[in-house]
C-alpha cells in the first residue's frame, strides 16, 4: 500500500472504516493513475508541474491576459494573483501544518515522470492545486471568457500533481476547493462589475445606428485610444471617426456636432467632459468609448470597449443621466459628469498632468497623492451655510458615490437628482482628514469630516483664483460659487444589463 502513514493511528468505530475506505479508495485512484501510460504526457506533465512553481506559471499567465490591454482583462488577472496569494498564503500558514500526511510512495510511478526535485512539505491538502484552482477561479469570477481560456491549464497543473506522484487525488481536490474558495472570499471583499448594478434608469430614446451610419466619433489622439476608436470602426463601420490634438479637440467636436445624429467620444473624463457641453448644446445624444487613463464614467455606465458601445449605438439602448454644473460670477460656467473639487485636489490634479509625461498616469497619480499628504501647505477658506470655515477638500459627485468591501466608489445610478458632497475640514494635516473623508459613507459626520446629499450647494468667500478641478480638468474662480444638478439633462449609449 502507499499509505501506510495513512492507516497508522484510526479512530474507533464506525468513523474507522469509513476512513479506512477512503484511504483505500484514494489509494487505488493513485495506483491507476500511476500505472496508466498517456501518449505525451510523460515528459509534458513534469514540466508543467514544475512551472507552476511559486506561482511562475501563472504570473507569466496574468502577464499574457493583461497584455491585452482591454479593462476587463488586467481586471481578470489582476484577481487572479490576488486569489493565488491569498490561497498560497491559506495553504503554507494552516493546510500544511493541520494535517500532516505524507507524501505518496512512489514504487509505482514511472522516474520519467518524476519531478527531479521531490517536495520536502506534508502532502495535505496540494498547495499547487489550490494556486491553479484559484487563479483560474478568480479569472473567471471577472471574465468568464478568459476563465474558460485558463481552465483547463489550471487541470492539467492538478493532474500533473497525482501524475508526477507528487500528491494523492484527495490532496489534489481539497486544495482545488481551498483555492476556489479564495477565488471567492477575494470577490467578497472586492466585488466583480458583474456584481454591482447597472445605471438602468430611466430609459431614453436614442437613435438606433445598425452600422453606426450618422455616428461621428472624435478621438483624442493624445489618449492613445487609436486601437479602441479602429475596433468601434470594425464594429460600426459607416461610423465616422476624426482622430485630433487635444488643442483641437473642442472645435472638432461643435463640427461633429454640426452633422451627427449621435456625437461620439473617445478619451478621458476630461475629453468627455468637453463632449458633454456640446452634446447639451446641440441636443444630442453621447456615444462614449473609454480610452485614457481615467474614464469613470463610461464605466458606470457599464461601457468598458468598443463591443459595449457598439451593441447599444446599434440597438439605440440608451438613458438619460444628470449633469452637474457649477458657476460664479467671477468665472466660467461648466459642466461635470464625475466630480467637482476644491482644496487639495486640484493642486494634485496639476501635480500629476506634470509628472504622468515621465512616468505615467497611475504612477504620476500615487506619487502626487503621498506629496500632497506630507505638504506644509494651509488648508482654503470657504463660507458654506453662513459658516466660514477652513477646508482641506471639498468634493462634489455627480449622483451618489458607494463602497463595496474594499472596491473603490462606484455610482449605481446616474440620475438621482442628488449631488454627493464631501468635506475634509480643516487641521494640521490633511492626511487622516482626507482619508477619512475618502472612506466616509454618504449621509455620514465626524470631527474630521461631513458628507451630504443635496441638489444644489452655494459657497461663498473664495479668494479670486481659487483652482478648482471637474472631471480632471482644472481651472480658477473666486467669489461665490454655485453647484447644482441638471437632472437627466443627457442621453448616453449604455449596453443592455447582462
Amino acid at each position: 500500500m502507499t499509505a501506510d502513514a495513512d492507516l497508522t493511528v484510526l479512530p474507533a468505530g464506525p468513523a474507522k472504516g469509513i476512513r479506512a475506505r477512503l484511504v483505500a479508495l484514494d489509494c487505488r485512484l493513485f495506483d491507476a493513475v500511476a500505472s496508466r501510460h498517456w501518449p505525451g504526457a510523460d515528459p509534458a506533465l513534469p514540466r508543467l508541474s514544475r512551472s507552476a512553481n511559486h506561482g511562475v506559471l501563472w504570473f507569466g499567465v496574468a502577464a499574457a491576459i493583461a497584455a491585452s490591454r482591454t479593462p476587463r482583462a488586467r481586471r481578470a488577472a489582476a484577481r487572479g494573483v490576488v486569489s493565488l496569494a491569498l490561497a498560497s498564503a491559506t495553504v503554507n500558514t494552516f493546510g500544511k501544518r493541520s494535517v500532516r500526511r505524507a507524501r505518496p510512495l512512489l514504487d509505482s510511478v514511472p522516474l520519467i515522470r518524476q519531478l527531479h526535485r521531490q517536495p520536502i512539505t506534508t502532502s495535505f491538502p496540494s498547495g499547487h492545486s489550490a494556486s491553479a484552482a484559484a487563479f483560474a477561479t478568480g479569472v473567471a469570477l471577472e471574465s468568464p471568457a478568459w476563465g474558460a481560456a485558463v481552465a483547463p491549464l489550471a487541470a492539467a497543473v492538478a493532474v500533473s500533481r497525482v501524475y508526477t506522484g507528487a500528491h494523492f487525488p484527495s490532496d489534489v481536490l481539497a486544495g482545488a476547493a481551498l483555492g476556489a474558495g479564495a477565488a471567492f472570499a477575494v470577490r467578497g471583499m472586492v466585488p466583480t462589475r458583474s456584481q454591482l448594478p447597472p445605471p438602468g434608469r430611466p430609459k431614453a430614446e436614442a437613435p438606433a445606428l445598425p452600422d453606426g451610419q450618422g455616428l461621428v466619433m472624435v478621438v483624442n489622439s493624445a489618449s492613445g485610444s487609436a486601437t479602441r476608436a479602429q475596433a468601434l470602426r470594425d464594429a460600426l463601420p459607416a461610423a465616422e471617426l476624426v482622430e485630433c490634438e487635444p488643442a483641437e479637440l473642442q472645435a472638432e467636436l461643435e463640427k461633429a456636432a454640426g452633422r451627427a445624429r449621435a456625437l461620439g467620444v473617445c478619451g478621458g473624463d476630461g475629453t468627455v467632459n468637453a463632449a458633454v457641453s456640446v452634446a447639451l448644446r446641440y441636443g444630442l445624444p453621447l456615444a462614449v468609448l473609454p480610452g485614457g487613463t481615467l474614464n469613470h464614467f463610461a464605466y458606470d455606465l457599464g461601457v468598458e470597449d468598443a463591443k459595449d458601445l457598439s451593441q447599444s449605438v446599434r440597438t439605440g439602448e440608451a438613458v438619460a443621466v444628470d449633469v452637474g454644473r457649477f458657476g460664479s460670477a467671477d468665472g466660467p460656467v461648466g459642466h461635470f459628469v464625475n466630480t467637482f473639487s476644491l482644496g487639495v485636489y486640484p493642486e494634485l490634479v496639476q501635480r500629476r498632468e506634470r509628472w504622468a509625461k515621465l512616468i505615467g498616469g497611475w504612477p504620476a497619480g500615487v506619487l502626487a497623492a503621498a506629496r500632497m499628504l506630507h505638504s506644509d501647505q494651509r488648508p482654503m477658506e470657504a463660507e458654506l451655510g453662513g459658516r466660514r470655515r477652513a477646508l482641506w477638500l471639498l468634493f462634489a459627485g455627480n449622483g451618489t458615490y458607494h463602497r463595496m468591501g474594499l472596491a473603490p466608489g462606484r455610482r449605481y445610478d446616474l440620475a438621482d437628482g442628488l449631488l454627493d458632497i464631501r468635506v475634509a475640514h480643516g487641521g494640521r494635516r490633511p492626511g487622516a482628514r482626507l482619508l477619512a473623508a475618502a472612506l466616509a459613507g454618504p449621509l455620514s459626520r465626524s470631527p474630521l469630516h461631513a458628507a451630504v446629499r443635496l441638489r444644489r450647494l452655494r459657497i461663498s468667500g473664495l479668494t479670486p483664483g481659487t483652482p478648482v478641478a471637474y472631471d480632471g480638468e482644472v481651472t480658477e474662480m473666486g467669489g461665490e460659487l454655485l453647484l447644482e444638478k441638471l437632472p437627466e439633462a443627457l442621453i448616453v449609449y449604455r449596453p443592455l444589463p447582462a
